[in-house]
């Protein structure tokens, strides 16, 4: 077995142990409990680290070339963007929700094929690690808004109904996720176009041409389109609160189309290996 397939392994041993303790402490008013999952998400991201760099190693490449490789990588980033944000802003209730959909995306392909494969010739390019670590970063700081969308809906709602139980108390204001949710897109917003940018680069390098119009592509430009109506409403319209809520949402559920469920019905040059 490869040393990075057993890294691996524990990493999502310590995601699923994070997860539980992030949504234990989401109902419990028992100290402590936010600090462990905080320690034990970490210490899952720190071997998770370890575990992509000894594949890097044993690959002599960027490894995020197949769907096992790419699903790992991605919740990698979504586990960089959340330790970011939590320490940032001391919101232990992002762990609640990031970090389970971490350890999702992770069990997905545990059963996956994860034997090294040599690459073709046409992807053998330091423009393809960039092009697809900016897309899948940018995904990640998307997943962040998704999240804060979702916690935000349910935060208005609990204000609403004027419930102020232990998940209201657990869940920041309305006031910070809305500004979590705009700094969370601009991020992503400006990774994924510059994913965008570099991955027209290496078409050219790779296919003689920038833009093919591929389902991936056309997807990614569909991508691209949402957040810049949901950046121009912001400063133009002033949309905020739900509306941006509901936006950041229906962004994210195509991006996860566009990463895993185009692979699964389409077959294109944009597809990862099994």
């Amino acid at each position: 077995m490869l040393l990075n397939i057993i890294f691996l392994r524990i990493t999502l041993f310590l995601y699923f142990i994070g997860a539980a303790l992030y949504l234990w402490n989401l109902v419990s008013n028992k100290k402590g409990i936010a600090n462990a999952a905080l320690w034990t998400a970490g210490a899952g991201f720190v071997v998770h680290t370890v575990a992509i760099i000894i594949r890097m190693a044993e690959a002599g490449y960027i490894p995020i070339t197949s769907l096992h490789e790419a699903i790992s990588f991605f919740s990698w980033a979504i586990i960089l963007i959340f330790l970011i944000t939590a320490l940032r802003y001391r919101v232990s209730a992002l762990g609640s929700f990031l970090v389970p959909l971490a350890f999702i995306l992770m069990a997905s392909v545990a059963m996956k094929p994860m034997a090294i494969r040599e690459l073709p010739p046409m992807l053998q390019s330091a423009w393809l690690g960039i092009h697809t670590i900016l897309i899948l970063l940018g995904g990640a700081a998307f997943a962040l808004s998704f999240v804060v969308g979702l916690m935000y809906l349910i935060q208005d709602r609990n204000l609403k109904a004027k419930k102020i139980d232990t998940l209201y108390r657990k869940l920041p204001s309305l006031d910070i996720l809305d500004e979590l949710n705009h700094k969370a897109i601009v991020f992503g917003y400006v990774l994924f176009t510059l994913g965008i940018i570099t991955g027209s680069i290496w078409a050219e390098y790779a296919w003689g041409t920038y833009w093919s119009w591929d389902p991936k592509q056309t997807m990614s430009a569909v991508i691209w389109f949402i957040y810049t109506a949901f950046l121009h409403a912001r400063f133009t319209y002033g949309w905020r609160g739900r509306k941006a809520a509901y936006l950041s949402i229906g962004g994210f559920v195509t991006v996860i189309f566009t990463f895993v469920g185009i692979n699964l019905i389409i077959k294109t040059i944009h597809n990862f290996t099994s």
